[in-house]
C-alpha cells in the first residue's frame, strides 16, 4: 500500500522552513538539495526536520495546508528542536 508523507524542511542557511507532501520523502529532499525546485534552490542545503504518514494523497495535502496556517506554525515550533 502506498504511503503520503507530509515534509517539513530547514535550511541550513537561515533556518527558514520549507512544508510539502510527497510520496516519496528520499527522492523530494534529494530533489531539493539539488536545486530541482525552484523555490528552494536559494537556500541549499535542506534537512528534514519533520514529517507525518497518510494513507491517500489528500489527506497529506489537508495537513501541509494546516501546517501553513498560524496556528499550524505554532504546532510545529512544537514539534522541532532547534
Amino acid at each position: 500500500m502506498k504511503s503520503y508523507y507530509v515534509y517539513v524542511l530547514r535550511s541550513d542557511i537561515d533556518a527558514r522552513l520549507y512544508k510539502g507532501h510527497a510520496n516519496d520523502v528520499a527522492k523530494r529532499l534529494k530533489e531539493h538539495n539539488t536545486g530541482k525546485t525552484k523555490s528552494t534552490k536559494g537556500y541549499l542545503p535542506w534537512r528534514l526536520v519533520y514529517f507525518e504518514t497518510f494513507k491517500t494523497k489528500p489527506e497529506a495535502i489537508f495537513r501541509e495546508k494546516y501546517f501553513k496556517t498560524g496556528s499550524g506554525r505554532e504546532f510545529l515550533k512544537g514539534k522541532i528542536v532547534s
